[in-house]
């Protein structure tokens, strides 16, 4: 929670106190993570225009985490088992993995 406060009150664009991407840094690519920190702060901010133009997986990936903290945490294994196992398991880990891969082969060309 206190992460959250961190990237609403403070926009990761203008202060720098937040980390660079390293990745970046010595490549001058984009890796699948550039712009997290301020598509989070634009998320939070309910401006998810500028979320999707900082990074485009984002608003896609805060609600598939959001579910899975949900069925990690609140319960939700013994209520919906089998939307784990489709959203969560070895296949869904593989399709997101390569989903997440491609946006980064994709976002340099």
């Amino acid at each position: 929670m206190a992460g959250l406060v961190i990237f609403y009150v403070f926009d990761p664009e203008t202060h720098t106190f937040f980390p660079q991407c390293m990745f970046f840094v010595f490549t001058g690519f984009e890796c699948p993570g550039c712009g997290t920190q301020r598509a989070i702060h634009s998320l939070l901010h309910l401006d998810f225009r500028k979320a999707f133009s900082y990074n485009a997986l984002m608003p896609f990936l805060v609600p598939y985490i959001l579910m899975g903290a949900y069925l990690a945490f609140l319960g939700g294994r013994e209520r919906f088992p089998r939307l784990e196992n489709i959203l969560f398991g070895k296949w869904a880990a593989v399709i997101v993995v390569s989903c997440i891969v491609l946006y980064g082969v994709v976002r340099n060309l």
